[in-house]
């Protein structure tokens, strides 16, 4: 008589916790008969459906915002484990995520797609993902509860009204020109302008119009503000560098280059290049409008115009430098939508980074290493700090970095190509382009630095080893409920 004994996933699940069965094995006593292999222990069809709909939902929300393709891989993975689905394949690139439950030999594998479509700061909704991720991944909520949470965060408004962001990109722009040497009749230019561009912006983004022509028609408007207040007598003396760097830096300070780098350094390189041409055609229209005023300014017949330093040396500027790197941070991390303890230690982050940076240029420092310096120690205090306080990691980073962004270099660089009509300006450019990638690359070595030692962390994040700005570290499985 043939006795069927079938080996569940559910039996000993205390002693095998750590180590489940990767299928399932049906033995035939007695029949002399091989093992059969069949299919992993899983739920039915529609709970399959729904915990990967829920899954790919999620990773949905963390790119985009802006989270680099391992954060977002990973997290889909671990919201899969915990509900009951160890055999996933994740395959993301710039602008779709698709998921694969695998079920053995006998059972078709279940697939799901979602489409990237639209790409936002919010990082309140980017925090509220964190923690639903760690209360799926801790067996805190059952799977039905966790998607209607879900429901609730993508569909709520952003926790500050738009003007408000408007308010915060102002007085970073103010901050800004206060840190490249201006002075407080620049700054309140400089608000004035970054203002006018982001509500311009806004309208423009209403419309539906590409990112490349928003980019272009922030560039031109930027500089011809900013140049008409100079003409105008309005700030005095001082040359139009600093309000427009200023504005420029606004400008730059929504291109996704750390998750860019982040994405070549993780080996997604498919994602990489597409960020890449999208960082490259958002700046190549931000290049286009600022020489398109300036070229238009020379056929009006402005003056040329002085040219600012590029930082200022004086060591009685450090300190008012590191409040402006603060203030700068702080006001992008507001103008993101984060959360109030996000914004202090962004601030924090920020003037650490503008100040760090300072002394060591100070110090004799070339600007480039000073750039990458001060973005590790920004990427290593952010991921130590951040995880502490649940704030996700690429919050600090990308806020922390954007006192550094070389908006004033790239401004003096397309000034000497498309004004003086000098190749002095390549060199320039090149300096520009090398320090916003070594910031990007140190934040993303610094958050790389402030990963827990490795001894002791579980297989799925052995496997994907390497920067993570979010989704969980450490994932945990428990039974579906």
């Amino acid at each position: 008589m043939e006795v069927t004994a079938v080996w569940f996933a559910q039996r000993n699940r205390s002693a095998r916790a750590h180590n489940p069965p990767r299928f399932v094995r049906e033995r035939r006593i007695g029949s002399g008969e091989p093992n059969a292999l069949q299919g992993p222990a899983l739920p039915d069809d529609s709970t399959v459906h729904f915990v990967l709909d829920l899954a790919v939902r999620i990773g949905e929300v963390q790119m985009s915002v802006g989270a680099g393709a391992a954060d977002a891989t990973a997290t889909i993975i671990a919201v899969a484990n915990a509900y009951g689905l160890p055999h996933c394949e994740v395959d993301v690139i710039f602008t779709s995520i698709t998921v694969t439950c695998h079920r053995g030999f006998d059972s078709a594998p279940v697939t799901s797609l979602r489409v990237v479509r639209s790409r936002s700061l919010d990082y309140t909704r980017l925090a509220l993902v964190e923690r639903l991720v760690r209360d799926i991944t801790r067996g805190r909520i059952p799977v039905r509860e966790a998607h209607i949470e879900l429901n609730k965060i993508t569909t709520a408004p952003h926790p500050y009204p738009r003007w408000f962001a408007t308010l915060a990109y102002a007085g970073m722009a103010a901050a800004i020109s206060l840190l490249i040497g201006g002075t407080a009749g620049v700054a309140a230019c400089a608000a004035v302008i970054t203002a006018l561009v982001d509500r311009v912006g806004r309208l423009l983004n209403r419309r539906a119009l590409p990112f490349f022509f928003q980019q272009l028609a922030g560039g031109t408007l930027a500089t011809g503000a900013a140049l008409g207040l100079v003409a105008s007598g309005i700030v005095g003396a001082q040359p139009p560098t600093t309000v427009v760097a200023a504005a420029i830096t606004v400008l730059l300070s929504g291109l996704s280059v750390v998750s860019t780098v982040q994405d070549a350094i993780t080996g997604y390189n498919v994602t990489a290049a597409g960020r890449t041409i999208e960082v490259s055609l958002m700046t190549a229209g931000l290049i286009a409008g600022v020489v398109l005023s300036l070229n238009v300014a020379v056929r009006l017949g402005l003056p040329p115009q002085a040219l600012a330093d590029l930082r200022d040396p004086s060591a009685l500027r450090l300190p008012l430098q590191t409040v402006a790197g603060a203030a700068a941070a702080g006001c992008f991390a507001l103008a993101s939508y984060a959360t109030p303890r996000a914004v202090l230690v962004a601030a924090v982050a920020g003037g650490a980074g503008a100040g760090g940076y300072s002394a060591l240029v100070l110090g004799g420092v070339g600007p480039i290493a000073s750039s990458a310096i001060a973005a590790t120690v920004i990427g290593f205090a952010g991921g130590v700090i951040s995880r502490r306080l649940q704030i996700p990691p690429l919050v600090v980073a990308v806020s922390g970095m954007v006192p550094l962004l070389p908006g004033l270099a790239t401004y003096r660089a397309l000034y000497e190509l498309a004004v003086e009509r000098s190749i002095a300006g390549l060199p320039t450019l090149m300096l520009a382009a090398s320090s916003a990638l070594a910031l990007a690359s140190g934040v993303v070595l610094g958050e790389y630095l402030a990963q827990p030692a490795r001894a002791g962390l579980g297989r799925l994040e052995r496997r994907f080893a390497g920067p993570r700005m979010a989704g969980p570290l450490r994932p945990t499985r428990r039974r579906l409920e």
